[in-house]
């Protein structure tokens, strides 16, 4: 590019950093609205698959993410009560030998501080903190983004990378109308020397039930126990990951559970729940030189382990369609939808559908309940493997 466009990225959240990084990686410059007073992630687990390693790999964060994560042994899938495991496991070395990269577990903040730290020391970049944003405007050869405090700011586009609630997608396309999903679902970190032995995990876990799943693993280099309890329940309709619950709620949530879960409850440190909706699919993300990127636009339910690597992959591939469409943003924003719009689609139909596997009234019998997770290990192998291959540093753009 014979002059650097500058690309506005509103959140600064693992989406909108891995969209900046790679897009300095190609010549552009970067300004990044995040409305917080820091650059931060909650206190939760993400699970990086082969395909988000690929992207990070690519960014030059593999030997710096693997220093800070947790490659689990493998992956099992357990009876809610009687505590049978998966027959035959996946391990971590069959996933690295057929996709190239791990599958990793690892803290937000953790992967978010790597993604800031390497932002921040290229000078091509413009952070900009309590940058709440109020709505842009697109004028002939850029767009105006509008703050909240009557500041303005102006680029050659403009991507809303700002989650869930996303004002870009407010005045973009319109608000979300999700539908509530009837469960809810608990989070919480557990030190994991608080714990007896036999109970710290190994593997990285899914114990399965009639009415509820429970997702245990290590992040942080093993320190810390992440966990992801899932249960049907009506009464607590609130989208929102910083509502703190009890340790008696959870617990009776999950009565009857095995021994590890209850003991794993008894240790949380701090138990937050929050109410999971569906939100619609969309067709379309972009219009003129505006676009959105990861839970602007594709926000999935919790149970195919994928919005973070969902928006890796956006963050990438939307940077390589701008380089290579060099001074039309509209014709990269409508490759970039191209792309993205399948995979992200079908990710968010399958982490729907495993709303039903997980909870299954063949669990129930514990003899059904063995050929039941048997099974159900296998078709999770099918998935993995389309999962898994894609590449955003080489589809063809």
């Amino acid at each position: 590019m014979s002059h650097p466009q500058t690309i506005l990225i509103a959140g600064g959240g693992i989406g909108g950093i891995t969209l900046a990084l790679a897009c300095l990686k190609y010549g552009f410059k970067v300004e990044i609205f995040e409305q917080a007073p820091v650059l931060g992630e909650i206190g939760a687990g993400v699970q990086i698959s082969p395909a988000g390693m690929r992207v990070l790999d690519a960014l030059g964060l593999k030997d710096r993410i693997l220093a800070e994560c947790y490659n689990p042994v493998g992956r099992e899938m357990i009876v809610w009560n009687t505590g049978y495991r998966t027959s035959t496991p996946t391990r971590s070395e069959e996933v690295i030998a057929r996709y190239g990269y791990p599958h990793v577990t690892m803290h937000r903040a953790d992967l978010h501080n790597i993604l800031v730290d390497v932002l921040e020391d290229n000078p091509n970049v413009t952070i900009h903190l309590n940058a709440k944003v109020a709505g842009f405007e697109e004028h002939g050869d850029g767009v105006t983004l509008h703050l909240a405090d009557g500041r303005k700011f102006s680029g050659t586009a403009l991507v809303g990378a700002d989650g869930l609630h996303s004002a870009v997608r407010r005045q973009h396309i319109g608000p979300s109308k999700p539908q509530f999903t009837g469960g809810i679902s608990w989070r919480g970190l557990i030190p994991i020397e608080t714990l007896p032995e036999e109970v710290r995990p190994k593997y990285a876990q899914n114990w399965v039930g009639t009415n509820g799943h429970f997702v245990v693993y290590p992040i942080r280099r093993g320190e810390l126990v992440n966990i992801v309890g899932h249960k049907n329940r009506d009464d607590w309709q609130v989208e929102s990951w910083t509502t703190l619950g009890t340790t008696e709620e959870i617990s009776n949530d999950f009565a009857g559970w095995h021994s590890t879960i209850q003991t794993l409850i008894r240790a949380i440190e701090k138990p937050y729940k929050w109410a999971l909706f569906l939100h619609p699919t969309l067709q379309s993300w972009s219009k003129g030189r505006v676009t959105l990127l990861g839970d602007a636009c594709h926000p999935t339910l919790p149970y195919l382990a994928s919005g973070a690597n969902m928006a890796i992959e956006d963050g990438y591939v939307l940077a390589r369609c701008l380089r290579h469409f060099d001074g039309n943003v509209e014709a990269a924003f409508k490759r970039y939808e191209e792309l993205r719009i399948p995979r992200t689609t079908d990710i968010v139909n399958a982490s729907a559908g495993n709303l039903k596997r997980f909870r299954h009234p063949d669990l129930g019998d514990p003899e059904s309940a063995k050929r039941y997770v048997d099974s159900e290990a296998i078709e999770q192998r099918d998935t993995r493997e389309w999962l898994f291959t894609y590449d955003a540093t080489r589809v063809a753009i």
